[in-house]
């Protein structure tokens, strides 16, 4: 199994993955022109691409879904709510398949299992992908550290996570209360310090990598965010920050 950071952060997110002859995309926040380009770079054809699964509404996840759709003919999987909620905004899709979070979405012999988070945007899901007795975990927009997060990171062979702030970068940030409040409230997103716990008290002896990601432009910085970890992990993990404005490398489970 094979992953690619197309982009990570507020500013727009998608992730290919390709296993067993299957290729899925997480996430349409980025435009087409991009994401053709950076899978490109990267030798793979987004024309080939088998599905296109959006984790939520928010449209930094979800404002492209319909060119993808349209200029490359993939499928768009969606929840029903997040379909009507989009309406609209996406333009024509001629081909959306609705899926319920705790699905289980299935590609031969790729299962995607959907995981329901508390985080803000409707219907939000993480998911985890399933291959030959490996799972890959693309965990973002979680809103706070809850209860099924602990078992699932202690099943992963790698994962994509939310480190999306820094505590003290936050509170001295330019963001107004309002906004601080909800980054950091039950359904916003977790921090450098929280995801760093998670993985230490609960990542398993199969955990291979860890990719960082979603890291914030104003709230944090990359090498604080991999620093926070490693004081946590220490140095055998491979921990890796993925880029809000560039494709990330091919990373193998």
């Amino acid at each position: 199994m094979i992953s690619i950071s197309l982009q990570s952060g507020s500013n727009g997110n998608s992730i290919y993955v390709e296993a067993g002859g299957v290729r899925l995309l997480f996430d349409a926040g980025i435009s087409g022109k991009v994401a053709k380009q950076r899978l490109a770079s990267r030798g793979r054809d987004i024309h080939a691409c088998d599905a296109l699964i959006i984790s939520h509404d928010h449209s930094d996840h979800s404002r492209s879904a319909g060119i993808f759709h349209r200029k490359f003919g993939v499928p768009v999987y969606m929840t029903a709510s997040v379909h009507r909620s989009l309406g609209g905004r996406l333009g024509p899709l001629g081909d959306v398949r609705n899926f319920a979070p705790g699905d289980v979405l299935r590609f031969g012999d790729v299962h995607v299992e959907t995981v329901p988070t508390p985080h803000d945007g409707l219907d939000g899901v993480a998911f985890v992908i399933h291959h030959e007795g490996k799972q890959l975990g693309v965990l973002t927009d979680l809103g706070h550290p809850f209860a099924a997060l602990p078992s699932l990171l202690g099943r992963l062979d790698a994962v994509y996570l939310e480190s999306n702030y820094d505590p003290d970068m936050l509170a001295r940030g330019p963001y107004p209360p309002m906004l601080k409040a909800r980054i950091r409230g039950p359904g916003g997103h977790l921090s450098n310090v929280e995801a760093a716990r998670l993985v230490a008290d609960h990542g398993g002896d199969r955990l291979q990598w860890l990719a960082l990601s979603h890291l914030s432009e104003h709230n944090n910085a990359p090498d604080l965010a991999v620093d926070t970890h490693r004081q946590l992990l220490g140095d055998a993990l491979p921990i890796r920050a993925m880029s809000r404005y560039q494709v990330g490398p091919i990373l193998e489970v």
